[in-house]
């Protein structure tokens, strides 16, 4: 078996469960952190006596990872350095919350040998930061990207979300300006999606919330325009980076390469295997120091099921789809081609400026 390339690191731990957050959090875990922090690591040792552990890109996400103290920081940081060979690591990013940042927790992540950061800032309108249940506020957003820049990092990703309740477009471009004026290498830019379990989602089902899909289509192509505009390469659907800036690791995902997630509810894909860990911080560390395995889910992938989403995932991306590769969607694509969304371009099919605004369901004729 070829040895893993592409590494996943879930913290759960969140100073405040955001409105429309759906993924696993934790919130008020001070007491337990040193211990979460050991299983994480007895993991990688047990993971790595299965499979050949060779980074060449790990991702740190959460949950908020920099929620993590100084000392826990280099504790954790520190034992994974003992326990994986990095000699071939080329990105290694760490998902960043403005308000959990200091100067010291900066030079901390950069002397570890993280490359990359991504800073959750979503809106530098502070109205709207209150509507997302944000913790942090504009000012201090900026303030620590600064810190960031000052503590040596030179690959920075802000992460923008658009479609916010209450959202106008002035507001929207605002915030674009004051993104590029701060010249990061890239920016995430997201559309706000309603996701079950989630208090947004209960008032849209309450009608408190409506969603406008013609709003939300003149939001996206004013980030298209602003960010293209601005130097930035509109690489994948909800991604734009600074030529020689686009993320690794998410390419890695984007081409079905092999990964491996740590963590309470992290994913894994190897080969046609796909499992994620036990979505429960407490029922993870006992299986940990118990020898047990961490799965709490399992499925085996048919080849057809992971081409179409493999596939799903191309199509989102400035690469697009081999053409050749796509006669079992023959029907399909000559739609799609008709309604104008997909092109050729050389040997590729690729997404056009009309076909990105209907991303979504062009993927899902995919899968």
């Amino acid at each position: 078996m070829s040895a893993i390339r592409h590494l996943y690191f879930h913290i759960p731990f969140c100073p405040k469960l955001c409105p429309y957050c759906c993924f696993y959090v934790e919130t008020g875990t001070e007491n337990k952190t040193t211990r979460f922090l050991d299983a994480l690591l007895r993991e990688v040792e047990a993971v790595g006596n299965k499979y050949e552990l060779r980074p060449e890109t790990i991702y740190f996400g959460g949950g908020t990872p920099s929620a993590l103290t100084r000392e826990q920081l280099e504790y954790l940081l520190g034992g994974l350095r003992a326990r994986l060979d990095l000699r071939e690591l080329r990105e290694w990013t760490f998902e960043v919350n403005p308000a959990t940042v200091r100067a010291d927790k900066a030079r901390v992540l950069r002397e570890a040998g993280v490359s990359r950061i991504s800073l959750g800032v979503q809106s530098w309108d502070d109205g709207l930061l209150k509507t997302l249940g944000r913790v942090h506020d504009a000012a201090q957003a900026e303030k620590t990207f600064g810190l960031l820049r000052e503590a040596g990092f030179s690959n920075i990703n802000i992460d923008l979300m658009f479609a916010v309740p209450g959202q106008t477009l002035a507001q929207w471009q605002a915030t674009l300006d004051r993104t590029v004026a701060l010249r990061p290498e890239h920016v995430s830019s997201y559309c706000l999606t309603y996701e079950e379990d989630t208090e947004y989602f209960r008032q849209l089902q309450l009608g408190t919330f409506r969603q406008d899909d013609e709003r939300d289509a003149a939001l996206f192509e004013t980030t298209i325009d602003t960010l293209t505009g601005a130097g930035f390469d509109h690489y994948e659907i909800s991604n734009y980076a600074k030529p020689g800036f686009e993320s690794a690791h998410n390419f890695a995902y984007w081409r079905g390469a092999d990964y491996l997630g740590f963590g309470p509810s992290a994913f894994s894909t190897v080969g046609l295997q796909r499992w994620q860990n036990v979505p429960d911080s407490a029922a993870y560390m006992q299986r940990v120091f118990a020898g047990e395995s961490t799965t709490g889910f399992s499925e085996e992938l048919t080849p057809a099921m992971r081409t179409g989403e493999i596939a799903a995932f191309a199509v989102r991306t400035r690469e697009g789809i081999a053409t050749d590769a796509l006669h079992r969607w023959s029907k399909e694509m000559r739609e799609f081609r008709e309604l104008g969304f997909l092109e050729q371009r050389g040997d590729r099919t690729v997404l056009t400026r009309r076909g990105k605004l209907m991303a979504d369901s062009v993927a899902e004729a995919f899968v």
